[in-house]
């Protein structure tokens, strides 16, 4: 029986090791701790082996011992397997070489050159008083002066919001890259606060007189994200004589909270804006330093993607906005509609949600609720990531501006990428995969979409859900969610007579490829900087050479077209047609028209209804 037993012990351990070991593998992945613990705990994991075939012979309760030497390890491993939080450094190579102070209206600033000493970067420089206590849910304020030389060498901390969670990014990224690729150098969270309205200033050492800026802000659902995400990093565009800077401000509850004595306690008579008033200020500051750190205050381009396009839109829209930036550039978002799918909400949805995070947290009055700390508000049940009709920074619906022609941008560069909303469908879907049975239930999760509306798209795509529903149904919430309103936007400018350029990002990679910002890396030109190098080849470098072409051109003079490029001929032009970039660039015919007709009557008939 012994006998037995130790063999039944050889053939069966092994592979209960292998096994244990590949979930080690995938857990410290999963955590993204740091790379110490992880060699530690596969050190105990090869001890606790080698000491399981040592005292094969031995009694179980010698048996036992490594067996919960190694479970209390392992729980205690896994417990600190946690990611750093820091100050995340304004370039990523060791020990900088920083730059001469340079002035600015409010003080002197230092930052450091980048890796080549071409760009010099200066970061986390304040464009607005900190909006805590007092200050929160107040208009922005001019920043204060300040003596010596402010260190500019590291990003700011992130606008607060909810916690990373590193084993959600992960899954995130083995979907993404369609498959695991490892990656045991474990990286640190960027620090957050509330304490955030901060930019960063990338400009080439070589030219430092009139040079275009590019203004941008980052995606992120109005709830999340960063001026230091390397996706957008200015590096490169400063190599083409571009000044780029990018903008943190107020996210969530925090910069889209709404309640009427608020609206009451403000000389302009506005709640619900926060974000989008910091990303106003910090406009204004852009043209009120620009001649100190190079730039043509007359020559700036706006630019955003997601919720950072949707902020674009609506600065397009904006009386506040009026004169502070010349061009925009919209990247896989918009408000400009009759009814925004998402990033806009009205005056009384808002204040509703008001009501309820004062409920939340049992206050009865802003006083109360100013004193509440940011890290316990910012964990309110409740969402706040949309922009509303406040009567100060927009006062009236976005599509209305433009159809009065008073939007404020001279030319717009704006796009989608083809698979959108995979990201945001998937996980929604996840223990109801979309196919053939389910997808007429799944379309009446949109509250627009009637029976009716439902007969007639399921018509248009029924040889698409045939063949894959759940691809069908993915484009759908795609073209629904992302590309119907970007071909408003583009419509509506048209509409004022200025030029439209209008493009589909249709380049797979590794990686994000068509997926939501999937587009960022090579547009803003680093891609041959990616973290993921195994994602991208020879024609993504190429591709992202012609799209930063592109960028730069239409950022210094409002036509994305130059030597040696493809035409890429305006929308209003073109009409049914858009500019593809990928494989291919050049104009497709615009494959999405018959369902946009079905959106448009879905979008009038609930508007009817609500009124």
């Amino acid at each position: 029986m012994e006998r037995k037993r130790h063999i039944a012990f050889y053939i069966v351990f092994p592979i209960a090791a292998l096994i244990i070991g590949a979930v080690l593998l995938f857990a410290f992945d999963l955590l993204n701790g740091p790379a110490y613990l992880f060699v530690l705990e596969m050190i105990f994991f090869a001890l606790f082996v080698i000491a399981c075939f040592l005292l094969v012979h031995h009694k179980m309760r010698f048996r036992l011992i490594p067996w919960g030497a190694f479970l209390v390890v392992s729980a205690v491993t896994i417990a600190l397997s946690k990611p750093t939080t820091e100050h995340w450094s304004a370039v990523t190579y060791a020990n900088p070489e920083k730059t001469e102070a340079l002035r600015l209206d409010d003080g002197l600033v230092q930052g450091v050159y980048t890796e080549d000493r071409q760009v010099e970067v200066y970061a986390g420089i304040p464009y607005a008083k900190p909006p805590v206590g007092e200050y929160r849910w107040k208009e922005p304020q001019d920043p204060d002066k300040w003596e010596g030389i402010r260190d500019c060498t590291y990003f700011a901390a992130k606008s607060m919001q909810p916690a990373a969670n590193p084993i959600m990014n992960t899954l995130v990224d083995i979907y993404a890259e369609k498959g695991w690729h490892p990656d045991y150098k474990m990286y640190s969270n960027q620090d957050r606060s509330e304490d955030s309205l901060y930019l960063n200033i990338w400009r080439p050492v070589t030219e430092k007189t009139n040079l275009p800026i590019l203004f941008f802000i980052h995606g992120g659902s109005l709830t999340s994200g960063s001026t230091a995400f390397a996706d957008y990093n200015g590096e490169s565009l400063a190599h083409r004589g571009v000044i780029v800077v990018n903008v943190a401000y107020r996210l969530g509850v925090f910069g889209y909270f709404a309640h009427p004595d608020l609206a009451n306690e403000s000389p302009n008579g506005t709640t619900g804006n926060y974000g989008l008033l910091d990303q106003i200020k910090a406009l204004e500051w852009v043209k009120r330093n620009a001649a100190y750190f190079g730039g043509d205050a007359n020559n700036v381009t706006i630019a955003g993607e997601s919720a950072g396009s949707s902020s674009v839109s609506a600065l397009c829209s904006s009386p506040l906005a009026s004169g502070l930036f010349k061009r925009a550039i919209g990247e896989s978002s918009s408000i400009i509609g009759k009814q925004p799918p998402h990033t806009f909400r009205s005056m009384e949805d808002a204040q509703e949600v008001g009501a309820k995070i004062m409920k939340e947290f049992h206050c009865s009055s802003i006083e109360e609720l100013r004193k509440v700390p940011a890290e316990q508000l910012v964990q309110t049940a409740y969402s706040n990531g949309s922009m509303t009709l406040d009567g100060y920074a927009l006062t009236k619906m976005p599509n209305q501006v433009y159809a009065d022609g008073e939007n404020n941008e001279e030319a717009l560069l704006n796009g989608y990428n083809v698979k959108e909303a995979d990201a945001f469908v998937v996980p929604t879907y996840l223990t109801d995969i979309t196919n053939k049975g389910n997808i007429r239930k799944h379309l009446a999760d949109v509250k627009i979409f009637d029976e009716d509306i439902i007969d007639k798209i399921m018509d248009l795509y029924a040889e698409k859900i045939e063949k894959d529903a759940f691809c069908a149904f993915n484009e759908i919430i795609s073209v629904y969610w992302f590309i119907h309103p970007h071909h408003i936007w583009s419509e509506a400018a048209v509409s004022t007579n200025i030029p439209v350029y209008r493009y589909q990002f249709t380049k797979e990679n590794g990686y994000y490829g068509t997926y939501h910002s999937g587009e960022m890396i090579y547009c803003y030109g680093n891609v041959e900087k990616a973290r993921r190098s195994f994602a991208y080849n020879q024609s993504d470098y190429d591709l992202s050479k012609t799209m930063v072409s592109y960028w730069v051109n239409f950022i210094k003079n409002g036509d994305p077209n130059g030597a040696g490029l493809p035409t890429w001929s305006t929308y209003n032009e073109t009409k049914g047609s858009v500019m593809e970039l990928g494989e291919h660039v050049g104009a497709i015919d615009d494959r999405y028209v018959e369902l946009y007709k079905i959106i448009d009557e879905a979008v009038d008939k609930d508007l009817a209804k609500a009124n």
